[in-house]
């Protein structure tokens, strides 16, 4: 399971300290990456440098609504930062109003700017229907980028099963899943991976170990 998981701490309130923790447990149970708010990113890319573990970071986050050009500012300083992975979230606005090609050249703007860089595009699937999903998987085809990721966190849910099933019957072969958002159990991991979920964001990485240790 640990290889799956994406530590998470994007608290409004985090502080070195608690960064510094998510990233020593990172490195004692070689999770793929720690998830930590663009101010952090070079901290943790410094703790983490003589580790497997990758550093991932946040890009219009939580809400999306931040303009294409700050995005792309945003996702370049955190790779100039040290960042592995980025984790930007769409324009749900834009999606709402079908505005497809907007959102489409977004991605393909930050997809481009951060040079081969694993992209995750969050799509923040408590706000869509099932018709918005499907399309916003088929603009992650097109993109051809890395994951489609179902949630911020920040919403009014996480990640469901019910959204994994939609986005496997339209995704390409080689699009994955991130899913995050009140997975906090190793049974609720292992339902996720068991679904085709290739990584998993979540706060709760040691419960959900020491569920699998247990």
């Amino acid at each position: 399971m640990n290889t799956y998981i994406d530590s998470t701490n994007l608290n409004a309130f985090a502080t070195k300290e608690d960064i510094k923790k998510l990233c020593e447990e990172a490195k004692t149970y070689h999770f793929a990456s720690v998830c930590v708010n663009p101010c952090y990113v070079e901290y943790a890319n410094e703790l983490l440098k003589d580790s497997t573990v990758a550093v991932d970071t946040v890009i219009g986050f939580p809400l999306g609504a931040s303009t294409t050009m700050v995005k792309s500012y945003e996702a370049i300083a955190a790779i100039e930062s040290g960042a592995d992975e980025i984790d930007m979230v769409i324009n749900i606005g834009a999606l709402k109003e079908k505005n497809y090609e907007y959102v489409k050249n977004e991605i393909e703007e930050i997809r481009d700017s951060i040079d081969g860089h694993t992209l995750k595009v969050i799509i923040e699937t408590c706000y869509l229907t099932e018709e918005e999903i499907i399309k916003m998987t088929e603009i992650c085809n097109d993109t051809f980028v890395h994951f489609i990721k179902t949630s911020t966190g920040f919403g009014t849910r996480g990640a469901s099963l019910e959204d994994i099933n939609i986005i496997n019957k339209h995704k390409s072969e080689v699009l994955e899943i991130k899913a995050s958002g009140g997975i906090r159990t190793y049974e609720e991991a292992s339902q996720f991976v068991e679904n085709g979920v290739s990584r998993i964001g979540t706060s709760h990485a040691i419960e959900i170990m020491e569920g699998e240790i247990s």
